[in-house]
C-alpha cells in the first residue's frame, strides 16, 4: 500500500494540496493510496504518543504506517529544512518496524526558488537512519504559489511532466 504524507500540520497549506494532487494521480493509475494528513495528529502528541504510550487517535495512524510499504513524503521548507512536526510524527511511530526496509519518495516544496532542496537532503538522512529505501528521483517544487492554478492544481507543463515521471517510477520502484 502507498501512503502519501502531507508533511506539516499547518492549516491551509500548499503541502496538503500537493499531497492530494499526488493521491489523485495514483488513483488515475488504478491505485488506492492513503493520505496521512499531519493536521490530524493528536493535539497533545508530545505528551500522549511519544516514547511508547498511545492515544486512540494516533493508534489509527500507526496502523496505517504499519500497513504501508511505500511512502510519498510531501515536505515543505521550514527554516531551511523540514517541519519539526514531521520529525515528531516519525519519532512517535514504532521504531524500527514502522519504516524499516520500506520505500520512500520525496517531494520538496517551497515558496522560494529552491523547492526545499536542503530540507529534502536533511530528511533523506532520517530515511537512511530508518533503513528506508529512498527513490533517487526527488522533486523540488519551487515558487509553489505560482505552480498552482485557481483550482489548487498543478498546471505547468514541465511540472506535470516531472511529477508524472516521478509517480510512474515510484509505482515501478
Amino acid at each position: 500500500m502507498i501512503t502519501i504524507i502531507s508533511g506539516t500540520n499547518r492549516l491551509g497549506c500548499n503541502t496538503l494540496k500537493i499531497a492530494k494532487y499526488y493521491q489523485k494521480q495514483f488513483i488515475s493509475k488504478g491505485l488506492t493510496p492513503q493520505l496521512l494528513n499531519l493536521q490530524n495528529l493528536p493535539e497533545n502528541l508530545i505528551i500522549s504518543d511519544l516514547y511508547g504510550s498511545r492515544s486512540t487517535e494516533f493508534e489509527k495512524m500507526q496502523t496505517l504506517v504499519n500497513n504501508t510499504s511505500k511512502f510519498v513524503f510531501v515536505i515543505p521548507e521550514y527554516n531551511g529544512s523540514f517541519p519539526g512536526v514531521l520529525k515528531t510524527f516519525i519519532d512517535a511511530c514504532n521504531f524500527p518496524s514502522s519504516f524499516y526496509d520500506k520505500k520512500a519518495c520525496l517531494v520538496g516544496i517551497s515558496s522560494g526558488k529552491y523547492g526545499n532542496i536542503r530540507g529534502i537532503e536533511h530528511f533523506n538522512g532520517v530515511c537512511a537512519y530508518l533503513h528506508m529505501h529512498t527513490m533517487p528521483l526527488r522533486l523540488h517544487l519551487a515558487d509553489i504559489k505560482n505552480e498552482l492554478n485557481e483550482n489548487d492544481e498543478l498546471f505547468k507543463e514541465d511540472t506535470l511532466k516531472f511529477t508524472t515521471q516521478q509517480i510512474e517510477k515510484f509505482i515501478a520502484y
